[in-house]
């Protein structure tokens, strides 16, 4: 049985595109950042430890199957090696959203898979290149809300598509969960192949 130890959205709707069977199971971590630790090293830390503690906690629960395996996944935006989470409130968004305006950034996303028999990470790397913004976007792309739960303070996958340029990488990476890395770990150990969940039509 595969779980997810995330429980976002758009993680679970890019398992399901590619027809991966899983349950939802996430457990709160401490994600507060190393002294010098660098942002690879970070978001790598982040996935595993959300896969290790999810992983540990069905483990002790009785009534989790025998076999398990655990996808935990992170994602930062990094601009100037600055790191841009998830903004608490209006002003952090609009200081986001403003530095993002015109520049590049990096997205970077770790997915960890924890089994009884090993753990592995990926790491995906990715570069968003937005077009100058006005105050005026900035200010009504805000006011839809769609910025307060996301890394940078913004969704690739909504409103946000109209500010960016182009993209260098990872289209699922961006949003969360780079399928590529995903299928590769699952793949290597013999937890998923390509149409598993659905019939042969040829």
């Amino acid at each position: 049985m595969i779980y997810l130890a995330s429980n976002s959205p758009r993680r679970r709707a890019l398992l399901e595109q590619i027809g991966v069977s899983y349950q939802q199971f996430a457990v709160e971590i401490d994600e507060t950042m190393v002294n010098n630790e660098s942002p690879q090293n970070y978001v790598k830390r982040l996935a595993l430890e959300k896969a290790q503690s999810s992983y540990t906690a069905l483990l002790n629960n009785p009534t989790s199957p025998q076999n398990i395996a655990v996808l935990g996944a992170d994602t930062i935006v990094v601009f100037h090696q600055r790191l841009f989470g998830k903004p608490t409130d209006l002003a952090m968004a609009y200081s986001m959203l403003k530095q993002l305006s015109g520049n590049s950034h990096q997205v970077m996303t770790a997915v960890a898979l924890v089994t009884s028999q090993q753990e592995q990470v990926r790491l995906n790397l990715s570069t968003v290149y937005f077009r100058s913004m006005s105050d005026t976007e900035i200010r009504s792309y805000i006011a839809t809300s769609e910025p307060f739960d996301k890394a940078g303070s913004y969704a690739i996958q909504g409103l946000a598509s109209v500010f960016i340029e182009r993209i260098e990488g990872s289209y699922s990476g961006i949003m969360g969960l780079p399928l590529y890395e995903t299928a590769t770990l699952l793949m290597e150990l013999g937890l998923f192949s390509i149409g598993q969940n659905y019939e042969t039509k040829l």
